[in-house]
């Protein structure tokens, strides 16, 4: 492709998307770049504060139940109170949880401020899924999604890069630098950001809409579906984190050639992320997310045979495309499926898979390494994968006519109640 065809790639990718996304994606962006306690606490635990792997994995686990809880409360809240003051109260109390994380000695009070951190920093995530819903139109969702997941794994390969230095320095320093970074990401939030919840019209009120609840949620099992389905392919990509490196350890690899080959990771994505968006953003989702999911199951399945680094990390560059493909179709689908009034409850259900899959996977990584091996878990996820990739085609064939006419439709087209892209109110 010339210079000129890469010009313009590169500004369609970009193109027709509103101001206040770019704000909101700045605001990832720098989020993900002070990211530190998520990398570090496991070595900060055991190297620094000497404590035993036991203890660490309470604390995290811990961690990854505050994720749980708060999944469910800031989708309620942000439902509420509206998606700007849940994402600036998130990113204050996050900057407060980590900077105090950072002083804590005593093993108790560390696994509670482990535990607070855990509820703050993950409190953020349906607040800014529901706003991104609120302020892009449903044919550049896809898009959106996809950017903002660019941003995110930006952030982190460079943060990762930067923070191991911090850390070799000082700990406490990247404690105290991401407190600095989400307070900044508060600041620019409460400057730049309107409040996007849609308000309800003097017809809706006049028709008396019953309020959207969870128990609305829990009933929409077309949407449950694609919370369980979001759960199982979670529970196959947190693989490469806890199950990949147990793996390589048992077969003799060190750290470093497992930091070589999960490096792969996020490489593709910064590389592939915006190009792969482009290509599949107004292909069938359908196809797109039973592909991803036999890329996904399979693409782990092959590590059974990795041998070498090189081989494995083949496998890698499999799962990834999953990932790049899977992410921004799923989350777009959700977006979809969400009501207008009930936005941060449905994004707080589906956030609710993944900080599930998150206590769940390294449980499944350690039973199946431990009492039948890695080929075992390995097959497992090619298991997962299929099963999803089942349940994937089953859910979307159940798609009526009329929501696919509606999700395909420009905004212009849509009836007013359900265009998720009205102008933001005013703060």
């Amino acid at each position: 492709m010339s210079v000129a065809g890469l010009k313009r790639a590169a500004r369609e990718s970009v193109s027709g998307l509103p101001r206040e996304f770019w704000w909101l994606w700045t605001s990832t962006l720098v989020n993900r770049l002070g990211a530190f306690v998520a990398t570090f606490m496991t070595l900060y635990l055991t190297l620094e504060r000497g404590y035993s792997a036991s203890f660490v994995g309470l604390v995290v686990a811990l961690h990854g139940l505050g994720g749980v809880v708060s999944s469910l409360v800031a989708g309620v809240l942000t439902d509420r109170l509206g998606r700007r003051p849940t994402l600036m109260a998130a990113q204050v109390s996050t900057a407060f949880s980590v900077a105090l994380l950072g002083f804590m000695e005593h093993p108790a009070a560390i696994a509670a401020v482990a535990l607070l951190v855990g509820v703050t920093s993950n409190a953020s995530r349906p607040a800014v899924q529901a706003m991104m819903a609120d302020i892009v139109r449903p044919e550049d969702q896809v898009r959106a999604f996809a950017l903002n997941y660019w941003a995110i794994n930006l952030g982190f390969a460079v943060s990762a890069t930067v923070a191991g230095f911090v850390a070799e320095y000082s700990y406490l320093a990247g404690f105290l630098g991401e407190a600095a970074m989400t307070l900044a990401c508060a600041v620019l939030v409460y400057v730049k950001l309107p409040e996007s919840r849609p308000v309800r019209t003097e017809a809706e009120k006049a028709a008396a809409e019953p309020e959207v609840g969870l128990g609305t949620v829990l009933r929409d099992g077309r949407f449950m579906g694609v919370v369980g389905l979001s759960f199982l392919i979670s529970l196959i990509f947190m693989q490469g984190s806890f199950g990949l490196p147990l793996a390589m350890g048992e077969a003799g690899f060190s750290t470093a050639d497992y930091g070589l080959v999960i490096s792969v990771n996020g490489l593709l994505i910064v590389l592939l992320q915006i190009p792969v968006a482009r290509f599949v953003e107004h292909r069938d989702p359908q196809k797109l997310l039973v592909i991803s999911a036999l890329l996904a199951g399979y693409g782990f399945g092959l590590t059974a045979f990795g041998g070498s680094v090189w081989s494995l990390a083949l496998t890698v560059c499999v799962w990834t495309v999953a990932e790049i493909i899977n992410s921004p179709t799923q989350m777009a689908l959700v977006a979809r499926l969400s009501p207008l009034h009930g936005r941060g409850r449905y994004q707080g259900m589906y956030t609710l898979s993944w900080a599930g899959a998150s206590l769940v996977a390294p449980l499944m990584a350690g039973f199946a390494l431990q009492h039948f091996g890695a080929a075992w878990l390995w097959g497992s996820t090619a298991v997962l994968g299929t099963v999803a990739a089942a349940g994937y085609w089953l859910l979307m064939r159940g798609l009526t006519e009329e929501d696919a006419e509606v999700a395909a439709a420009p905004a212009s087209e849509q009836p007013a109640s359900e265009n998720p892209a009205a102008a933001p109110t005013a703060a």
